[in-house]
């Protein structure tokens, strides 16, 4: 209040009643009042401010521990001194919103719950500002197991669910990071690649008599889906493997695609399968459908490339390319590397201007012809001719649009070509929608504006 705000404690509680009363007056019946730090706040001014947006409507009071600086005790000692001491608090849902910077987020949003909060703000992941917000999946499994025996505290709690049906939540997890470009890290709990791996010895006896040693959760309950098909029937997804194979597999690991798609991803499917020794895992095979999501309407797709590279002479890239209007297009360039001599040709085809501004390139798993991933992101060069300002939603300035892509092959430069490629369509079509809403604006406008003058000529007094 006094560094950022420049306020006094009355005119700050002044400030949240009108913004209540004003939200009020639109006809809003679910308000949600939110005071930033509420966890290194002075509680007696927490009862003051929280009490007065009560009175005028406030519905939901959503309790953030904004920089993470709470202890699990102290922030649920928090939720229930508000509930005791907040007059009309019996009225309201009270919420947390717990940032993760000291790695509590979750514990601290558990500890909410279990003095009464029951809204609990989380994201998939845990992505967010800083070190992150709570994750949801930590919160949704935390309660699925622990919901109906340790949360019948002194506040009421009682036994505790949520509506999340834990199944989605491996898929979720992972179109987020392939839309963000957030990778989780392996050892995440519930989401990341290792939280069902079993590697030293005794852990692997254990999991072998019984799978409840060390499991704590099945995979199968949150969405992964692993081995049933492959390890009880023998089957191996390779070059010879068929659409149905594959459609099978895809269904158990949750993806549950259209003809159109499951073709185009079989299609990919048969061309990496070509290349690779062995068959395909499941997770080459996840790759592979997400990189096929974003290309299916593509405006742009690499038909063809050769790049030529070594310790001597100059990287070159030949890359070909069929556009909206189906014309194949070609372009040979040079570069400091192979992948910047590949990106040029494809600036030069699709005639765009941008920043690179990060390149990712992962192997989806182990051994010489792994499948490799890249990931991308990249932004309009400002002043250029396809500037995607928007405004910012946190700092409320003009800034450009990152966009973000990603591309799987056996062959490095095809990944990385195909990352681009999808980043640089999603840039344009980003700007062609945003064009056509601009038009369509116009154009009612000018209807707006013809209606009015129709009318007025049809009130107008006729002249003698």
């Amino acid at each position: 209040m006094e560094s950022k705000l420049k306020k006094t404690p009355e005119e700050v509680t002044e400030i949240a009643v009108n913004a209540v009363k004003f939200a009020k007056s639109l006809g809003c019946d679910d308000i949600e009042f939110s005071p930033e730090d509420a966890g290194r706040s002075d509680p007696e001014f927490l009862y003051t401010i929280l009490s007065a947006v009560i009175k005028e409507g406030a519905t939901t009071l959503n309790i953030p521990d904004t920089t993470g600086w709470n202890m699990p005790w102290e922030f649920g000692g928090l939720i229930a001194q508000l509930r005791e001491n907040v007059e009309g608090a019996d009225k309201v849902v009270f919420s947390t919103h717990c940032q993760n910077d000291l790695g509590l987020a979750t514990a601290n949003s558990l500890a909410g719950a279990k003095n009464g909060a029951r809204q609990l703000e989380c994201t998939i992941n845990g992505i967010g500002e800083r070190a992150g917000n709570a994750s949801l999946e930590e919160i949704v499994m935390s309660l699925a197991l622990k919901g109906d025996t340790h949360f019948d505290g002194s506040q009421g709690s009682g036994k505790l669910h949520t509506s999340v049906n834990p199944v989605h939540i491996t898929p979720t997890s992972k179109m987020v990071s392939e839309y963000t470009g957030m990778m989780c890290q392996p050892h995440k709990a519930i989401v990341g690649a290792n939280a069902f791996q079993h590697e030293s010895g005794i852990h692997q006896d254990g999991m072998i008599k019984n799978k409840g040693t060390y499991e704590i959760m099945t995979p199968e309950s949150i969405g992964l889906m692993r081995g049933d098909s492959q390890s009880g029937a023998g089957i191996v997804l390779g070059k010879h493997s068929g659409r149905n194979a594959i459609g099978t597999r895809l269904k158990e690991l949750g993806y549950d695609l259209d003809l159109d798609k499951l073709n185009s991803v079989f299609a990919r499917f048969k061309q990496v399968a070509e290349k690779k020794k062995g068959g395909l895992e499941d997770e080459e095979l996840e790759a592979l459908v997400w990189d096929e999501a974003g290309t299916a309407e593509a405006m742009w797709k690499v038909s063809g490339l050769q790049v030529t590279t070594g310790m001597t002479g100059v990287p070159t890239a030949t890359v070909k390319m069929i556009g909206p209007d189906m014309v194949e297009r070609v372009v040979a360039t040079t570069g400091t590397g192979p992948v910047d001599a590949v990106y040029k040709a494809v600036d030069l085809i699709m005639g765009v201007s941008v920043d690179l501004e990060t390149y990712q390139l992962s192997a989806v798993n182990e051994g010489i012809d792994a499948m490799a991933v890249t990931r991308v992101t990249i932004a309009p060069k400002e002043g250029g001719p396809n500037d995607s300002l928007s405004i910012h939603s946190q700092s409320g300035q003009l800034k450009n649009r990152s966009f973000s892509g990603s591309g799987s092959d056996t062959d490095i430069m095809t990944s990385s070509a195909r990352a681009y490629v999808s980043a640089l369509n999603k840039l344009l079509t980003w700007n062609a929608r945003r064009m056509e809403q601009a038009s369509r604006h116009e154009s009612d406008a000018e209807t707006e504006v013809k209606a009015v003058e129709s009318e007025t000529m049809q009130v107008a007094p006729s002249t003698p």
